[in-house]
């Protein structure tokens, strides 16, 4: 059973990463698109990748933790670590971009996610857009995601602690 759960746990790892992967390339285009109308269409693509991301968490959360307790590790440290590890990641990244892709929405006159009733914005001129989308924070993004991401890898595979 074990196995399969561990299985379970690296599929929803592999979706949410696949599916995440759509957000990292949009927001690595952002800075040097020079098209609002561009831009719009690499927000609303990232955004189709929504159910996977979640999804994929939601399998590798399910499958992680009761591996965990099945094999009997959260009396360990490491699996500690790395669920703290995650959350950091998870806080930064919603703290880091939310404010930036909520701005540059606004900016291009889009109705924020789940806001479907809403009336859009208005949009601001091209200069202005294109000054926001220049600011994407993507490097501190990389960084803390890969980084992250580098560092729960190394607590899962040698168990250190």
């Amino acid at each position: 059973m074990h196995q399969w759960l561990v299985l379970l746990h690296l599929v929803g790892a592999f979706v949410f990463v696949a599916a995440h992967g759509v957000y990292v390339w949009m927001s690595v285009q952002l800075a040097r698109e020079r098209d609002p109308r561009r831009i719009a269409a690499l927000l609303d693509l990232s955004s189709t990748s929504l159910g996977g991301v979640y999804g994929g968490l939601g399998l590798l959360l399910i499958g992680g933790i009761w591996a965990g307790i099945d094999g009997g590790f959260f009396s360990r440290g490491w699996i500690w670590a790395a669920i703290a590890v995650l959350v950091a990641i998870i806080v930064a990244m919603y703290a880091i971009a939310t404010p930036y892709f909520r701005r540059l929405r606004t900016a291009l006159g889009m109705a924020q996610y789940g806001a479907k009733d809403a009336v859009p914005p208005a949009a601001l001129s091209d200069p202005e857009i294109l000054a926001i989308a220049a600011r994407s924070p993507v490097a501190v993004l990389t960084i803390v995601g890969f980084g992250g991401l580098l560092i729960i890898l190394w607590l899962m595979v040698f168990k250190p602690f």
